[in-house]
């Protein structure tokens, strides 16, 4: 049986009840849940249309508020100092004050929601070795890849969130490193962040050559380019900047998928699984549209629509790099903010990406709020190759400048890079101004070494959690254990990150 028949199994309502099959517990508490394999989990999965079915749910999972639906990204570009706050109260001021403690403010649904579809993804690989040790005749080759590379991106994820940059310390703790469905008595202790990179990168290697069984576009889905760009963006963590780039230019030079040209870039906003799109999650008007709770909503203009509160807005200092350029066609996605509002002065700090575009079209589904949420794209492959060239074991700023300016180019107005002027401020300047809103700017900073700068002087909004800059070196600049996590699993008691003991 192909594995190709995934395409025919989307909705997310046969998943929940295949979940339902394997007697997955609550995702409220991830180390206080029963073993995956009890009951008849055993008998859920038995072919290569049940696993795909397994694999639709952990999909759907990813789109909860709590993950990538909508805080995930949220999370990086307001701790990144991209995205500002007009005015306290509204919701997720916390991402941009730093107001965590372990027991207010935790965002754990990212602790809980993340280790959920770890869960979902070992149950299906443990099912999967029993099936094929039994002599099953299915073919399975296609559905480990996803599920491993799956598991690789949620284990970024949450060693971002919870550990330090692994370029600043890799001997510090970052999370549980979990590969097996757990015994209910289990209690695991913090792995380092150099373990957890250890995993990541032998799952994603482990799931590179099963996917290359099928190297065509896997629209909603992992696919071979989706595990080798995500390789990029994990050794460009790591500084592994030879493997980083060698990841991103198969990717590159395949030409599996293509950029887009200048004028087109604000329309694909509008369309799903465009020619950039190597990893896109599908968010539908019934299921999984978060509606006035969505991305789309929390980066609207206040009062465009009932219930869009403005809650964020880009901040002066992105602003002011994308202004390097009026004529940068990035602008077509922003549009004028509360500050005009308020006091009729233009502003354009509203993004619209998550509504399709600046007149809310939507991206082709009956709701415009339910937006895909483009995970992966083909111009941040470019920006990763631009900044592993330029640090390679033989550096090269040509072919730096190169892929830099297939993205730079969005920018007519500015003049292209060539060997002797391509830069790292450049590049980083270029990936906030192309990923802006995408979750990638205050990973950036830190794994750079920078230092975060916040727009506090634009509106009267009281922080003192934080001063007004962040580096790696404050307390708070991870997320703490939540003390519901360590109730459940007392083991990580001593191992609450130090800006919350």
């Amino acid at each position: 049986m192909k594995h190709i028949i995934h395409k025919l199994y989307r909705p997310a309502a046969l998943a929940l009840c295949l979940c339902a099959a394997l007697t997955f517990a609550s995702c409220d508490d991830f180390l206080d849940m029963q073993p995956t394999n009890s009951g008849n989990a055993e008998e859920a999965v038995r072919t290569v249309r049940d696993a795909q079915v397994v694999l639709n749910g952990v999909m759907s999972a990813m789109t909860s508020y709590a993950y990538y639906g909508r805080n995930m990204f949220m999370y990086a570009d307001a701790k990144g100092g991209d995205l500002t706050i007009y005015m306290a109260g509204r919701g997720l001021d916390d991402l941009y004050t730093f107001n965590h403690t372990p027991t207010t403010g935790t965002y754990s649904g990212f602790w809980s929601q993340i280790y959920y579809c770890i869960l979902q993804v070992n149950t299906l690989l443990d099912n999967i070795d029993r099936l094929e040790a039994e002599g099953s005749e299915e073919d399975f080759t296609f559905a480990r890849g996803q599920a491993l590379t799956l598991r690789a991106l949620f284990y970024f994820d949450l060693v971002r969130l919870y550990g330090l940059p692994y370029t600043y310390d890799k001997a510090s703790l970052g999370v549980p490193n979990i590969t097996r469905p757990l015994d209910v008595s289990a209690q695991p202790t913090r792995a380092t962040v150099e373990e957890n990179y250890r995993q990541i990168v032998a799952d994603l290697e482990e799931a590179e050559p099963l996917l290359a069984t099928d190297k065509s576009p896997q629209d909603g889905y992992v696919g071979y380019y989706a595990n080798l760009a995500l390789q990029a963006r994990v050794k460009l963590y790591m500084a592994d900047y030879d493997g980083a780039l060698a990841a991103a230019r198969t990717v590159i030079d395949d030409g599996a998928y293509t950029p887009y040209e200048p004028g087109e870039w604000v329309d694909s906003w509008s369309h799903q699984y465009g020619s950039e799109s190597i990893l896109e999650l599908a968010i539908l008007n019934d299921e999984s549209d978060l509606g006035t709770s969505s991305l789309g909503f929390y980066l609207m203009r206040d009062g465009q629509l009932d219930g869009a509160m403005g809650w964020f807005l880009a901040s002066d200092y992105f602003l002011d790099r994308l202004g390097q350029d009026p004529a940068d066609v990035r602008w077509g996605v922003m549009d004028n903010d509360e500050y005009w509002v308020r006091t009729g002065q233009e502003r354009h700090g509203s993004c619209y990406k998550y509504m399709g575009g600046t007149s809310l079209p939507g991206d082709g589904k009956d709701k415009n709020t339910a937006v895909n949420i483009k995970l992966i794209r083909l111009s941040e492959v470019y920006l990763i190759a631009a900044e592993a060239a330029l640090h390679a074991s033989a550096p090269d700023a040509a072919a730096a400048a190169t892929y830099l300016n297939q993205v730079r180019r969005r920018s007519p107005g500015l003049p292209a890079a060539t060997a002797a002027t391509v830069s790292d401020d450049m590049i980083m300047d270029e990936r906030s101004k192309e990923l802006f809103a995408e979750g990638h700017r205050y990973f950036d900073i830190l794994r750079t070494g920078r230092t975060v700068e916040y727009n506090d002087d634009f509106q009267d909004v009281p922080v003192t959690q934080r001063g007004k800059t962040v580096d790696c070196s404050f307390g708070r600049a991870v997320l703490p254990i939540p003390q519901d996590e360590i109730n459940a699993n007392p083991a990580l008691a001593d191992e609450q990150n130090e800006g919350y003991r």
